[in-house]
């Protein structure tokens, strides 16, 4: 027995001996640069993304209020959210499916249909096109708010039931954001409306960077129209770029919730018809001062957020 612990002591004081060499070599190898410019990454990650994720997933387990003691209450707060929590499973969960369900893919559908037809047009027009197309997704939600509560304000003052009127489509104005019809799809219009960000400027940089003799080749090869040309030919050769949108859509869509909130001017949303689930969690951590039941919404949003992104990295790598 005790020459089995000696042995088992032995191998480890060697397994470490042995990773501190091949540490020590490869600094020898002028990698010391690579830690330097490494290092300041690294430390951000870990203090703006590493360390909240586990605070929130500890806060999770936890009633706490902001101001008392945290007192552990292990899994009550999930037990709560879905036995309890009627609004959650009826409205906000659903709520925040169907919007990400519809403004991730649609929004990556639209940035590569964009992106595809700015990669046809001369490089000046491309460039004024690429920033009047990307300029939205620079704009404050704040902005947003203004410009779209504008266009479909309540009263008759309002661009959309003053066209309406003048047409005689409607005999009075339509309260549209403050409609649970409505609110939804104009969400969802308003979102992918601001949708072409970085993914988008990610695929256009991508078709630009592919070998104009790969699209020679392929027309010799037997390549017979444009359709056959970017299913063959484009996706094919911006693979990295197109999985980068796809997961940008993803988190955008399900982190996007502050637009609902702006365009009804309430938290939460009449009859929670736009209320997602970043609104939820905003309600139960900032109104009501729960933070570990707003800490629980949120780990449960960062596990539908990595399911996704890990389906469509899957989806691409299984494609190459």
């Amino acid at each position: 027995m005790e020459n089995t612990f000696k042995s088992g002591l032995n191998k480890i004081k060697n397994g470490y001996f042995n990773t501190v060499d091949k540490f020590s070599m490869w600094m020898d190898k002028g990698n010391r640069t690579t830690i330097l410019f490494l290092t300041p990454y690294v430390l951000l990650f870990s203090v703006f993304i590493v360390l909240p994720i586990i605070i929130a997933i500890c806060l999770s387990f936890t009633y706490y209020n902001g101001i008392s003691k945290a007192n552990f209450v292990g899994f009550d707060n999930y037990i709560y959210i879905f036995t309890q929590d009627s609004v959650f499973m009826k409205k906000i969960l659903p709520n925040t499916l169907i919007f990400a369900i519809i403004v991730g893919p649609g929004g990556y559908l639209l940035s590569f249909v964009l992106a595809w037809i700015l990669a046809q047009v001369p490089k000046k027009l491309r460039t004024v096109l690429a920033l009047i197309i990307y300029s939205p997704s620079m704009t404050s939600g704040i902005a947003m708010a203004v410009l779209w509560k504008t266009i479909f304000s309540g009263d008759e003052q309002g661009y959309l039931n003053s066209l309406l009127l003048r047409m005689n489509m409607i005999t009075e104005p339509i309260q549209w954001l403050q409609s649970p019809e409505y609110l939804m799809p104009i969400m969802i219009i308003v979102t992918l409306w601001s949708s072409m960000g970085i993914g988008f400027l990610a695929m256009l940089s991508g078709m630009l960077g592919v070998n104009k003799e790969l699209y020679e080749a392929g027309y010799i090869d037997g390549i017979k129209n444009r359709y056959q040309e970017v299913v063959h030919i484009t996706i094919p050769s911006m693979k990295n770029q197109m999985l980068f949108g796809a997961v940008m859509s993803i988190v955008g869509a399900f982190s996007a919730g502050s637009i609902g909130v702006q365009l009804s001017g309430a938290n939460p949303t009449p009859q929670n018809a736009g209320q997602l689930l970043v609104n939820h969690i905003e309600d139960y951590g900032v109104l009501r001062k729960e933070i570990g039941m707003s800490a629980a919404y949120s780990v449960i949003l960062l596990i539908i957020v990595y399911v996704f992104s890990k389906l469509f990295t899957r989806l691409f790598r299984e494609r190459d």
